[in-house]
């Protein structure tokens, strides 16, 4: 069978597409025949070498969706055949508030989805939702399931709050506004580019403004009128997380996943505690959760953001159109015979 397999880090060129062996499930394990499969800033960051404990040759892809294809022992023979999407997150553990020492990703160091064939647990496996085409449901995985937590179980979003969104365009980002509209809540975004931000408004979004721009906090305060900002989630960090510190309303929340600009210089204990601001971080979450997302799609018919499908043998150019940072939504990958 075809995979994409990283042999060397740090060098884009490593990244090609070879015969590997199929992989035959184990106990409690199934192989699925992937249909397609979608692209990560968790890929480009292991190509780049800047993920932890990176091994190699390693297949990419934590999202994928297809048809189950061989079933191993004890696993119930009626998923052969059956269409699914898969949930990258690997072994959650026993404690829904936090990932046990076994949790790992789909995509490293277990093989990903970037192939013909994957293996993966039965617990990781849910019927697609019929109204979703492969494309669509392989988009959703590791940033719906991201979402979904920083939002709704970490974040505790109500209807008729306020959140604000940073780095709109991204694919947990976009994911995020389409479930927070989906409850009821109304979505303010920022992003670096103002094509992404007037993409925002028109899906959907009542206000925006671009970070690199000097007055962006009080165009956002603005925005909020007139009761203030509920929620912020993040996954930039840096210098601009301090700011965000003072957009959020007193008894606010911030959600954050991610450090991609670093940590914050600085923070005003003061403010922080005096507004009584709550600051939780978050990562994926749990089978449950899981879930629970699908369940909020199909109920609210969400479809997501996709910019582009590509061929198997053009990933090279999404992964560049990922590196570039243009994109709005989700890059899908075809399997070879799709």
């Amino acid at each position: 069978m075809q995979g994409i397999v990283l042999t060397e880090v740090k060098r884009f060129e490593s990244l090609a597409k070879k015969e590997i062996d199929y992989p035959h499930p184990g106990p409690g394990e199934l192989t699925v025949r992937v249909q397609a499969s979608a692209l990560n800033h968790r890929d480009l960051w292991i190509v780049q070498g800047l993920y932890p404990n990176i091994v190699v040759p390693i297949v990419l892809g934590s999202d994928g969706a297809g048809v189950v294809d061989q079933i191993g022992p004890d696993v119930d023979p009626a998923w052969v055949g059956t269409a699914v999407v898969i949930n990258p997150s690997l072994d959650w553990g026993d404690e829904p508030r936090v990932q046990g020492k076994s949790y790992r990703i789909l995509g490293m160091p277990d093989n990903g989805t970037q192939a013909e064939f994957v293996r993966v647990p039965e617990i990781n496996l849910a019927p697609k939702p019929s109204y979703l085409s492969f494309a669509e449901a392989a988009a959703i995985p590791l940033a719906g399931l991201t979402g979904y937590r920083a939002l709704l179980t970490q974040g505790a979003l109500r209807a008729g709050e306020t959140v604000l969104l940073t780095g709109i365009g991204g694919g947990v980002a976009a994911l995020m506004m389409q479930m927070a509209l989906a409850v009821g809540a109304r979505v303010l975004v920022t992003s670096g580019s103002n094509r992404k931000v007037q993409q925002a408004l028109a899906l959907g979004a009542a206000g925006g403004a671009n970070y690199t721009a000097d007055d962006w906090g009080e165009k956002l305060s603005h925005f909020a009128q007139p009761h203030g900002i509920d929620l912020i989630v993040d996954s930039a960090g840096g210098d601009g997380f301090a700011a965000l510190t003072r957009l959020v309303n007193p008894g606010g929340r911030i959600v954050f996943f991610g450090a991609t600009a670093g940590n914050p210089s600085g923070l005003d204990m003061r403010n922080l505690f005096w507004k009584q601001v709550r600051l939780q971080g978050t990562t994926m979450g749990t089978p449950e959760e899981f879930s629970d997302m699908l369940k909020l799609f199909e109920v609210h018919r969400i479809k997501p953001l996709i910019e582009r499908v590509y061929r198997f043998d053009e990933f090279k150019e999404a992964y560049a159109r990922m590196r570039d940072g243009a994109q709005f939504g989700k890059l899908v990958l075809l399997s070879p015979d799709t």
